[in-house]
């Protein structure tokens, strides 16, 4: 059944630029009611950002206390841990014939070689339950061993990670191959689709989360993965036009 019910599994955080913050104010742009499972907390100390857990069981409670609603879409965000991926993928085999998306945020992990390689090992096996993976470029290289040099490094990427299981893959390239465009990789296996724009200049952060988040809404509107993938393109970059000293801003819907 169709319901305007979506969710988004994911951290919080404090200064409100990303995490479920973003997902929860893009759901209800898109008049969509959103729901929230919990993985953690993120706050700012003298050393930058630091990611506390929730506890394994009560995340396990809010699964269980979300059982039974009919989505029509989840988005997944940060996974702090083994033990809330693991719960996290079980859940989503309950959850059948729905869009799910996976926003496979690693670059806290990356300065522990061990938790990296345990993680990518997990987020790999989300692929087979998984509609669209969204990963950024470093994220795109943690998961797929390849170094992501030109836009054919992306396309090999992109490739690598279908084989591996995700039915469809959206790269978020940033300015990394052009500094005057953002360029991002759609591809569904059979089709490589570019998505550029013109590089802002202008606050950034929380523009992944609110890309996959404004994905998941399409999706969850019933739109197809193209053309979802280049609304929420669209969507980001008016965000990014019009962000603040904390991320990105959501507009008011014109239709």
């Amino acid at each position: 059944m169709k319901t305007n019910y979506i969710l988004t599994i994911a951290g919080s955080d404090v200064l409100s630029g990303g995490g479920l913050q973003a997902d929860l104010a893009t759901f209800h742009h898109f008049h969509l009611f959103g729901f929230l499972a919990l993985t953690s907390i993120a706050t700012v100390s003298e050393s930058g950002f630091e990611i506390t857990a929730i506890d394994e069981t009560v995340f396990q409670k809010q699964l269980d206390s979300l059982k039974d609603i009919s989505f029509s879409a989840i988005k997944i965000g940060l996974l702090p841990n083994e033990a809330i991926a693991k719960k996290t993928l079980a859940f989503l085999k309950t959850k059948k014939d729905i869009p799910i998306i996976l926003d496979p945020v690693l670059v806290f992990k990356e300065n522990n070689d061990d938790e990296v390689s345990s993680m990518r090992e997990r987020l790999l096996s989300f692929f087979p339950y998984t509609t669209i993976i969204t990963p950024n470029l470093k994220e795109a290289e943690l998961l797929s061993g390849i170094k992501i040099a030109t836009l054919s490094d992306m396309k090999k990427a992109a490739k690598q990670l279908n084989e591996a299981g995700a039915k469809m893959v959206v790269i978020k390239g940033g300015s990394r191959f052009n500094q005057n465009e953002a360029i991002d990789l759609f591809y569904d296996g059979e089709s490589y689709v570019d998505l550029t724009k013109p590089l802002l200049t202008m606050n950034n952060t929380g523009a992944g989360c609110t890309f996959a988040s404004t994905l998941s809404s399409y999706l969850a509107k019933g739109e197809t993965p193209l053309l979802a993938t280049r609304f929420a393109k669209d969507f980001v970059y008016q965000a990014i036009a019009n962000a603040n000293e904390y991320g990105v801003l959501q507009q008011d819907e014109k239709n």
